[in-house]
């Protein structure tokens, strides 16, 4: 039954609702601090240049190591 009262809604008002509990939604949601978004952009930051750097060394040294093999496979 209920759905078929939303459904009958104009769709006007239907809008309207939705943004009415969009705004009380809203009220209750606990925002970060600026402290706490700086710690997490620089954690996030540092992370990604980590493993930048990582993937960086591990794929030279696969690069090397397979080389190796195909030069003495190959026998040049």
């Amino acid at each position: 039954m209920a759905d078929e009262l939303a459904i009958r809604k104009n769709p006007l008002a239907r809008f309207r609702e939705y943004f009415a509990e969009v705004r009380v939604e809203m009220k209750r949601v606990t925002w970060p601090g600026k402290q706490e978004v700086y710690g997490t952009t620089m954690m996030v930051i540092f992370t990604t240049f980590f493993f930048a750097f990582y993937f960086y060394f591990c794929d030279r040294i696969f690069s090397w190591g397979i080389a190796k093999v195909l030069k003495a496979a190959l026998g040049r």
